[in-house]
């Protein structure tokens, strides 16, 4: 004969409530640690490391005159209406997929050019938390002139 004990409608609500503060903080413990940038000493470890690749992905972007960001959603170009993902646009598939695995190599997560001829500056993305106006982003730059301080 198997014994089952029924729990009170109290004891019930204790466990839901653990479970709710559980899984709370969980979240909570995940959005911290995934809104930490990365330390300084890690970023230059791995641009030194990948250095011939972030150079690679500088001088790509100083030649495309055209472009303005590429990433793994799409590119844009000056002559685009917002992002386009190759074939469709007016961006070259290969150049697309050549930036995509350099991206790749150096774990970023795009990279863009700024307007003008020669570019103010040329960027790589290598961390970025938030969503939409509150995004917080960390950048490879490289830039014609020092920045004023």
């Amino acid at each position: 004969m198997s014994r089952h004990r029924k729990l009170s409608r109290r004891q019930l609500g204790l466990v839901i409530l653990s479970l709710i503060a559980v899984s709370l903080g969980s979240v909570a413990l995940f959005v911290h640690m995934s809104s930490t940038p990365p330390k300084e000493s890690a970023l230059m470890a791995n641009f030194y490391e990948h250095r011939a690749v972030y150079e690679q992905l500088r001088d790509m972007l100083q030649a495309d005159k055209n472009l303005l960001r590429v990433a793994s959603w799409g590119v844009e170009t000056t002559t685009s209406i917002g992002i386009s993902k190759p074939p469709q646009g007016n961006f070259p598939p290969d150049r697309y997929g050549n930036y995509l695995e350099l991206l790749r190599q150096v774990g970023a997560i795009g990279a863009f050019r700024g307007r003008g001829e020669p570019a103010e500056s040329v960027s790589i993305i290598v961390w970025a938390s938030g969503w939409a106006g509150n995004t917080r982003h960390v950048h490879i730059c490289w830039l014609r002139q020092p920045p004023q301080t």
